[in-house]
C-alpha cells in the first residue's frame, strides 16, 4: 500500500501528514488528526454523519478519498465554533432541541451551516432539501428544520 505527503488545511490551520492512498477523509480526521466530531456512520454515504465542508461544499467524507482533498479547505464540526463563540446553527439546535442522541449532529450541523452561508435565511421547505442527504433517527427532523430557520433569523 503507498503512501504519500498529504495537505490540507483543517478548520484554518495548515495539517501536513503521510497517508495511505485508500484513507478516506473521515479516517485522517478522525483517526490522524483525532478530530472526532465527524461521525462514522454507514460508511456507505447513506446516513450523512460524516458530513464534512471541503472548500465551503459539504461532501461524505466516508466516500472522499483524502488526496483528493489536497490542498483543500476542510472545516469540521470542531470548527463553527470561532473565539469561543458557537455558530448560530449550534446555539439554535441548543435551543430548539434539535438533538436527541446526538449521533448525526455533527453532519447535520455542517450541512446547515453550508446552507445558511448559501442562504442566509432559508424557509423550512429550503432547510428540508438540503438536509436531505442527512438522516436522523431520534428527531422526525421538524426540531432540526426549526433551527435552521431559526438560525437564519438569528443571523439578520
Amino acid at each position: 500500500m503507498n503512501s504519500a505527503l498529504l495537505t490540507l488545511k483543517v478548520n484554518g490551520e495548515d495539517r501536513r501528514l503521510v497517508v495511505h492512498d485508500s484513507a478516506t477523509l473521515l479516517e485522517v480526521l478522525r483517526e490522524n488528526l483525532q478530530l472526532t466530531g465527524t461521525k462514522h456512520g454507514c460508511e456507505l454515504g447513506e446516513c450523512g454523519a460524516c458530513t464534512v465542508l471541503l472548500d465551503g461544499v459539504p461532501v461524505l467524507s466516508c466516500l472522499t478519498l483524502a488526496r483528493l482533498a489536497e490542498n483543500s479547505s476542510v472545516e469540521t464540526v470542531e470548527g463553527l465554533t470561532k473565539n469561543g463563540k458557537p455558530h448560530p446553527i449550534q446555539t439554535a439546535f441548543v435551543e430548539k432541541g434539535a438533538a436527541q442522541c446526538g449521533y448525526c449532529t455533527p453532519g447535520m450541523l455542517m450541512t446547515a451551516s453550508a446552507l445558511l452561508e448559501a442562504n442566509p435565511h432559508p424557509t423550512i421547505e429550503e432547510a428540508r432539501v438540503a438536509l436531505a442527504a442527512n438522516l436522523c433517527r431520534c428527531t422526525g427532523y421538524i426540531k432540526i428544520l426549526e433551527a435552521v430557520v431559526a438560525a437564519g433569523e438569528v443571523r439578520q
